[in-house]
């Protein structure tokens, strides 16, 4: 279990600017992110089309659409309709290339899967995207979807962009994406009319339909021309008829009949009516487009050599629609170097795309022709065996994945795996944590995927390897979304071992998005379980865990209490590390009670034991409590020092959840040392990080220490918002203790100014900290209740 403790340098390509001004007795906070004069501009399209042809009439509409770019008014909005299969994708990538000029500040582009088998993208994810595309840190882009939208119009404002939204399902999952701005283009994609678009949006609308005969012709002749050269016309026309004149169905048949020079074209035409035949008898026939579709996948399939077409329609039953070589070898039971040779063959037979080195993906209707397939031609029993293999693989890689990111966790004890299951070797910590980055989207879809299918055992250690193997950029709703069902799964199987693990792990991920009631409620009952198996460790795991909960909720007694008895059991099992981290957590007991001299005597003890046991986390945490220690001692240089060196180990971990959090006691330590206009900067990325990985109550600590440092910059009324804004958020959260602390702030501010609102504030503070008895707080009290006495004596 990990304490809750929690790479980038400070100045990056992007920075974040952030403006606070009171607005009618409340805050207003702008956040946007100017790139420096070196920061990229972003060229996402994919290559042009290979062999586009035509589309003449449809690209000279979509041209007079584009307005001149001189002309003003809102941003426009055009989207291209049309059936599956229609090269919707390829006429707006050509035109898009064609006048990519007319946007200097660069293009974006994103495919929002909204009619693939799986999940479709999400606007958070797809701004994610945009924003590290525009120069933003990927640390730095907004959790919330509203944040980051926003943040995207800001620095779209005053840019001419081209967007490009392949494959939109709905109108809600564009808006998001849409500029504020009067100079940007969109382009949008969808098999839907997304009419709402056009009415609220004003979007211009073009419905692509089947190419004429001639364009469907000269299609197939592009891309056979090289390898056949006796086609009579007659016959092109035929094969273009029976493709239902689609381009995604004409160049899969064109593909195929290239790779076939030495076959004539009527006996091709021949095996494609057959197919067709086929078909119609198995189909409704009430989508004559769709059906012929299907038809030309079905006669591109059958062609393909049975090693090649055995790996096609195992590939539907892959949790994801982008996967690597390896996961394809596990799956098929293939050796790495015979998975890529034949997936080297589905992408010459136009059957997939390759979108990186040894990465993989599906159009999302071969995706489901593939998943079909498999469900008809698979025993069931070779069904169930590829895809428990592909799911043990991603359980033995995300293994070797902790091994590097999580060392200091048990590893748990694995099912020998499908002697086809080779995991990858990652030779250090940077390839683990790129892997799992890598790996974001699939990693929770196993989880789902092997519950799904029966598989419980690899559904719950799915779920708990894949809390430790988390890129540390993770954010913490990520394995909340699956934490759940793997608990399920250990539920069904009345393991209650994992059913304590899962329980630990849930309540950690609700701890870090401030659920601390249900965080507490899934820390007591690992306790309970950890108890009824007699697993002492195990017990003082939870009672670590349950310590940090109540000093998250300032209740120190008995976080204290929990502590102590954590460190007890610890040490009489030998758990040196573990022994210091709760160690390290009983002196922030102290440190917040203000009892400092036990404080200082127990982080000084931690960091001792981290550093010879080499943790850097758990050092850096040390090193972050002693900063704290040492600037209440007013030695402002040790803490800045210690704070520095926290911070860089951070960095050196790629660990955001740290770097935010350590950034708040790096900006508290420059302010002690007289440099709070540094300061403001450490406070400013915690705020970004913070909100991202969602710690709502962090970012309103970063809140509060930007509006500390413009006070002592004599900035008073850019202070006012900030103490707002930190006291609104913790209100919010329900910490009355840091909600106390923002409206003291609150208050020194306004003394000068508004006298009756400090008043106001200083008295709400008073009622907030009624709760509270540790010496801290009682010398906050008796402090806000002598100003308040003062005040009301010059008032008289």
């Amino acid at each position: 279990m990990t304490s809750d403790s929690t790479r980038n340098d400070m100045s990056g390509t992007a920075r974040a600017v952030f403006q606070a001004r009171t607005i009618s007795g409340g805050v207003h906070v702008h956040v946007a992110t100017e790139p420096d004069s070196a920061g990229p501009t972003p060229r996402q399209l994919p290559a042009d089309v290979r062999g586009f042809v035509n589309r003449v009439e449809e690209i000279r509409q979509l041209t007079e659409a584009l307005p001149a770019p001189e002309a003003a008014g809102s941003a426009t909005l055009i989207v291209i309709a049309g059936t599956a299969g229609a090269g919707k994708t390829a006429l707006a990538l050509r035109w898009a290339h064609r006048i990519r000029d007319r946007f200097p500040d660069g293009q974006l582009y994103v495919n929002l899967r909204g009619y693939d088998p799986g999940v479709p993208v999400t606007a958070r994810q797809a701004l994610q995207q945009f924003l590290v595309g525009l120069g933003v840190e990927g640390r730095s882009v907004p959790e919330d979807a509203d944040a980051a939208a926003a943040l995207y119009r800001s620095l779209l404002a005053e840019r001419r962009v081209l967007v490009v939204l392949d494959n939109a399902a709905t109108a809600t999952q564009v808006r998001p994406l849409l500029p504020g701005g009067t100079s940007s283009l969109v382009v949008v994609t969808s098999r839907s009319r997304l009419s709402g678009l056009a009415v609220r949006d004003g979007a211009l609308r073009l419905t692509l339909g089947t190419l004429p005969e001639p364009e469907a012709v000269a299609l197939l002749h592009a891309v056979i021309a090289d390898t056949r050269t006796r086609d009579a016309p007659e016959q092109l026309a035929e094969l273009a008829r029976l493709c239902a004149r689609l381009p995604l169905a004409l160049r899969i048949a064109a593909e195929r009949a290239a790779g076939r020079p030495h076959l004539g074209l009527d006996e091709m035409i021949a095996e494609l009516r057959d197919e067709s035949a086929l078909w119609d008898a198995l189909s409704l026939g009430d989508d004559e487009e769709a059906d012929a579709v299907r038809t030309v996948f079905a006669w591109s399939y059958r062609a393909l050599p049975a090693p090649v077409a055995r790996l096609f329609r195992l590939l539907g039953l892959h949790p994801g629609p982008e996967f690597g070589v390896q996961a394809a070898a596990a799956l098929a039971a293939l050796t790495v170097g015979r998975a890529r040779q034949l997936l080297d063959s589905l992408v010459g037979a136009h059957l997939l795309e390759q979108v990186a080195p040894d990465r993989y993906q599906f159009h999302d209707l071969l995706r489901a022709y593939a998943t079909d397939q498999v469900q008809l031609e698979e025993p069931r029993a070779d069904r169930e065996a590829a895809s428990r293999r592909v799911l043990e693989w991603y359980l033995h890689a995300a293994d070797a994945a902790q091994h590097w990111i999580s060392p200091g966790e048990d590893r748990l004890t694995l099912p020998d795996a499908d002697e086809a299951v080779v995991p990858p070797v990652l030779s250090d910590y940077n390839a683990a944590v790129d892997w799992a980055e890598r790996e974001r989207a699939n990693l929770p879809q196993a989880v789902r995927n092997a519950a799904e299918t029966g598989h419980d055992r690899l559904a719950w250690q799915l779920g708990a390897v894949y809390w430790n193997a988390q890129a540390p950029s993770a954010p913490g709703a990520d394995w909340l979304a699956v934490g759940p069902t793997a608990l399920a799964a250990a539920e069904r199987l009345g393991d209650r071992a994992a059913q304590a693990l899962l329980l630990g792990q849930l309540g950690m991920a609700r701890t870090r998005v401030n659920e601390l009631g249900d965080s507490l409620d899934c820390h007591r009952r690992e306790l309970a379980i950890r108890r009824e198996l007699r697993d002492r460790v195990g017990e003082a795991h939870a009672l670590n865990l349950i310590g940090l909960v109540q000093l998250r909720r300032r209740r120190l007694a008995e976080a204290a209490d929990d502590f102590e008895r954590a460190i007890e059991a610890f040490r009489e099992h030998g758990a040196a590390r573990w022994a210091a981290t709760a160690l390290a957590n009983l002196a922030a007991v102290h440190q917040r009670a203000g009892e400092l001299p036990p404080a200082e005597a127990a982080v000084r003890e931690a960091l001792r034991v981290h550093r010879e046991l080499a943790n850097p986390r758990g050092a850096g945490n040390a090193l972050r409590m002693l900063s704290e220690l040492r600037r209440e001692a007013g030695e402002s240089a040790e803490a800045l020092a210690a704070a520095q060196e926290a911070v860089e180990i951070a960095l050196t971990l790629r660990d955001q959840r740290l770097e935010g959090f350590w950034l708040l006691t790096l900006g508290d330590a420059q302010r002690a040392a007289g440099a709070a206009a540094e300061a403001l900067e450490a406070y400013r990325r915690a705020a970004v990080l913070n909100r991202r990985l969602g710690d709502r109550s962090r970012e309103a600590l970063a809140w509060q220490g930007t509006g500390e440092a413009y006070q002592e910059l004599g900035r008073a009324h850019e202070a006012v918002g900030f103490h707002r804004l930190a006291a609104t958020a913790q209100h919010a959260i329900g910490d009355g203790w840091q909600e106390a602390r923002a409206l003291d702030g609150l208050a020194t501010c306004l003394a000068a100014v508004d006298p009756a609102g400090a008043r106001e504030n200083r008295v709400a503070a008073l009622r907030l900290l009624a709760e509270y008895d540790d010496p801290r707080a009682t010398a906050l009290r008796d402090r806000i209740a002598v100003e308040l006495a003062t005040a009301a004596g010059a008032a008289d």
